[in-house]
C-alpha cells in the first residue's frame, strides 16, 4: 500500500511538471513513467484556475472580452503552449500532404494553416467563454478534462510515430487504457453524482448528463479522426487532439446552456 501510494505522488509530481510550468512539488521525486493519467485531473485543475481568473476579472470591472482573452491566455502560460504548439503542427502536417507531412511537422517554422488554426480554435473558445460567462465554473474544468481523456485513447488505439531526437513517449510506459484511464473513470463517476444531486429538475439533470455522454462521445471520435488523417501519434498529434476536443465541448456547452 506504501509503495502504491508512493509510486502515485511520484507520477502525479511528474504530470505536475511535464504538462504545467508549476515548480516541482516539494519533498516529492518525481517520475515520468505513467503521467498521462493524471493529465485529466490535472485539466480540472487548470480549468478551476482558469475559471478562477475570468471571475475575479469580471467582478473588478473588466470587460467580458478582456476577461474572456486573459482566461485563454492564462491557459496557454500555464501549460507553456504545449498542445497550442502540437495543433499547429499537426494542422500545418495534414494541410502539406501525406509526402510532406512529416517535414512540415518538423519544421520550427509555423505554416499558413497553423495560424489559421489557432485564430479560429481562439476565436471559438472566446466567443463561447462570453456566452458561457457565470457558468464557467461549471464548465470549464470539464471541458479541459473531456480534452486530455481524448490523448489517452489516442495512445491507445495508435502507433507511436517520432521526428525528434529526443522526444518522450508516453506509449513507452503504456500499460492499457483500462489501467491508465481508472482515475478518469473515478472523476466520470464523481461527476455523474453530482449531477444527479445538484438540481431537483429532471430537465436539468438530463441536459448534464447528457453533456458528458457527448464529452466522451468527442473525446473518443476526435482522436480517432485526427489518428486515421496522421497515421499515428505523437505528442504534436496529442496536443493537437486536446485542443479540439475542448474547444467543441466548450462550444457545444455554450449553445446548450
Amino acid at each position: 500500500m506504501k509503495l502504491i501510494k508512493k509510486n502515485f505522488l511520484n507520477d502525479f509530481a511528474g504530470a505536475w511538471i511535464f504538462f504545467t510550468i508549476f515548480p516541482k512539488l516539494p519533498l516529492i521525486l518525481p517520475r515520468f513513467k505513467n503521467i498521462t493519467q493524471y493529465a485529466p485531473l490535472l485539466g480540472i485543475f487548470i480549468g478551476y484556475i482558469q475559471s478562477l481568473i475570468f471571475i475575479s476579472l469580471r467582478n473588478n470591472s473588466w470587460p467580458i472580452f478582456a476577461s474572456a482573452s486573459i482566461c485563454i491566455a492564462s491557459g496557454f502560460l500555464i501549460t507553456g503552449g504545449l498542445h497550442i504548439d502540437g495543433l499547429m503542427d499537426t494542422f500545418d502536417g495534414l494541410y502539406a500532404g501525406k509526402d510532406k507531412f512529416i517535414k512540415a511537422m518538423k519544421d520550427s517554422r509555423v505554416g499558413a494553416f497553423g495560424v489559421q488554426a489557432i485564430i479560429l480554435i481562439t476565436l471559438i473558445q472566446l466567443a463561447s467563454l462570453m456566452k458561457i460567462e457565470d457558468k464557467i465554473f461549471h464548465v470549464l474544468p470539464i471541458c479541459l478534462f473531456w480534452g486530455r481523456v481524448s490523448t489517452l485513447i489516442y495512445i491507445d488505439k495508435f502507433k507511436y510515430f517520432n521526428y525528434k531526437r529526443k522526444s518522450f513517449s508516453h506509449q513507452k510506459y503504456w500499460r492499457g487504457l483500462n489501467k491508465e484511464s481508472r482515475l478518469s473513470i473515478l472523476i466520470l463517476i464523481l461527476l455523474g453524482l453530482y449531477n444527479l444531486t445538484v438540481s431537483d429538475s429532471y430537465i436539468f439533470i438530463f441536459k448534464r448528463l447528457t453533456l458528458l455522454v457527448l464529452g466522451f462521445f468527442f473525446a473518443w471520435r476526435i482522436p480517432i479522426l485526427i489518428g486515421r488523417k496522421t497515421g499515428g501519434v505523437n505528442g504534436d498529434t496529442c496536443g493537437a487532439s486536446v485542443v479540439l476536443t475542448e474547444t467543441v465541448m466548450l462550444f457545444i456547452y455554450a449553445i446548450v446552456l
